[in-house]
């Protein structure tokens, strides 16, 4: 049986945490080691897809959709998906997800060898392993955050970066000499094979302790989800920035099998070569991706990987020589685990405990949605001036991308506290006359004299953005005209039981320092909470 860890039992971190850091935790240990064996499964499968699909001479269009079919349900799914891994317990829901592509992986297997599988329905059980997928990025995302320290978090998402790579580097070769050997059916084998290893091992895990949180309806939890990286501008930033590299850079991993057969002449073997070369230098730089993102930062850490990772998709496209082309393909390795690791590990840094799983949903959305318009785009346009072209065009995008980071750069999140503050909060309590699902008004009256009114007016649009991020639906500040040197602030909470989760669970430290700062520029603070009368003005 594997035990869950607790992060407060671990000794507190170094201030420069080491990059195997967070497999020191068994529970991390044991999850790390099964999602690596079904990320190469799932390499794997992909190696055979995109394989059947050429021995069936479809067009390039059709063998790019095998990553879009894949990418897209993410698109559909995510929110939900993360509202569903927020509510429910992560490891029960986990253990489901695995078994249900156990099951579609078994149905893979069973048409290929009986010679049923066509390429139309090869991409709609795709699309179905992928929406599965869906399910479970946010969920193991976030279970993986919650059972290691604070400090450990970053390098828990390299590593888990690292374990889709390492799978890159493996995969793809077994898949290629094993597609030659003993056929596409074998590898799809393996994969549901992978599967069900995962499987084995959440079931083994017995001791997982979900972090307690309010209870939250469906509808109200997506909406607070939304609001929050709605209102949340570096969380947006991030985004943002993910999805203009991926959208250009994934047109390499789509055109590769193309660029492997019609540029360089290879077969399965060879093609499985070219994406070890990728594996092979992701792993690398993902061990060294800790100490250079400590020493040169987050922005420029960013910036010289995705640069890296143009250059790579140029000079590929331009490679007649195999073994040129796995050396260039490792150093695009390199730059995507640089970029991707990087991004992953501040945005899970940054998001409070209440909304992160929400949060990660959406960062898989901008992941997956731009790798499935980016695959299905790049197919298109191979299509038309050849996957030569195509690629190359691609990789002169992505350096270009790069390159506006210098003029729009990263904002740094080193003084934003992600954890609860130290000030004192009013104690809310619920009352059994109230409806809890009332629509809520808070009203707070300063009262500010005019040497500080300027200032206090700066802060609080600091405290506009807090207040929206935790869960205000709307958000105004009034001056008092009976009353000169009075400023209410009006905020509308969907309901009385989310303002006490506002209190109780959602404010960070940052947000409560933010607010304090405001307040302590008051005379005198008071506040009053409206609970709506009328049965129609519910949450839901």
């Amino acid at each position: 049986m594997i035990e869950a860890s607790d992060p407060a039992a671990v000794p507190a971190a170094p201030t420069r945490v080491g990059a195997l850091a967070p497999l020191t935790v068994p529970a991390f240990r044991a999850l790390w080691i099964a999602a690596l064996i079904s990320n190469i499964g799932s390499w794997m499968q992909t190696v055979g897809a995109q394989w059947f699909l050429v021995e069936q001479h479809s067009s390039p269009l059709l063998i790019a959709l095998v990553q879009t079919a894949s990418a897209a349900p993410v698109l559909l799914l995510g929110i939900p998906a993360g509202v569903i891994g927020e509510l429910l317990n992560r490891r029960t829901l986990l253990i489901w997800v695995q078994a249900t592509q156990v099951v579609i992986g078994g149905v893979l297997v069973v048409l290929t060898m009986t010679g049923e599988m066509s390429p139309y329905l090869l991409l709609a059980l795709t699309l179905v392993l992928g929406a599965a997928s869906a399910v479970q990025l946010p969920a193991y995302g976030a279970i993986s955050a919650e059972i290691v320290p604070t400090a450990f978090i970053p390098n828990a998402a390299s590593l888990s970066s690292i374990s889709v790579n390492v799978a890159r580097a493996i995969g793809p070769a077994i898949a290629g000499a094993l597609v030659s050997l003993l056929g596409v059916a074998f590898v799809f084998a393996l994969n549901a094979a992978s599967f069900a290893v995962f499987l084995v091992v959440l079931l083994a895990w017995r001791g997982y302790r979900p972090s307690p949180h309010g209870f939250e309806p469906f509808l109200d939890a997506t909406r607070a989800g939304v609001r929050y990286v709605r209102n949340a501008g570096i969380i947006r930033a991030l985004y943002l920035r993910l999805g203009l590299f991926i959208v250009p850079a994934s047109a390499l991993y789509a055109l590769l099998p193309l660029l492997a057969t019609e540029r360089l002449g290879l077969d399965a073997t060879g093609y499985g070569v070219l994406l070890a070369g990728v594996g092979v230098g992701s792993i690398v730089g993902a061990f060294t991706m800790p100490r250079v993102r400590d020493t040169i930062g987050v922005n420029r850490t960013v910036l010289l990987c995705a640069l890296a990772f143009g250059a790579s998709m140029v000079g590929t496209a331009v490679s007649s020589w195999a073994a040129l082309s796995v050396v260039i393909l490792a150093v695009g390795g390199a730059g995507w685990i640089g970029v991707i690791a990087t991004l992953n590990g501040a945005v899970q840094s940054f998001l409070p405990a209440w909304v992160r799983t929400r949060g990660l949903s959406i960062y898989q959305m901008v992941l997956f949605g731009s790798t499935a318009a980016g695959s299905a785009l790049a197919g298109a346009v191979a299509g038309w001036v050849g996957s030569v072209t195509a690629c190359l065009v691609a990789g002169l995008l992505v350096v270009l991308v790069a390159l506006t980071q210098l003029a729009l750069p990263l904002a740094a999140t080193g003084h934003i506290a992600r954890g609860r503050g130290e000030l004192p909060l009013p104690e809310l309590e619920s009352d059994a006359d109230i409806d809890e699902n009332a629509q809520t008004l808070v009203l707070v009256r300063y009262r500010v004299d005019d040497e500080h009114r300027a200032d206090f007016l700066t802060r609080m649009q600091l405290v506009e953005h807090s207040r929206r991020r935790t869960g205000a639906r709307s958000w105004a500040l009034y001056a008092d005209r009976e009353q000169p040197g009075v400023l209410v602030e009006a905020f509308d909470v969907g309901s009385w039981r989310e303002h006490l989760s506002q209190h109780a669970e959602r404010l960070t430290g940052y947000d409560q320092k933010v607010i304090h700062d405001a307040q302590i520029l008051a005379l005198s603070v008071d506040t009053e909470h409206l609970i709506a009368t009328d049965p129609a003005a519910r949450s839901a």
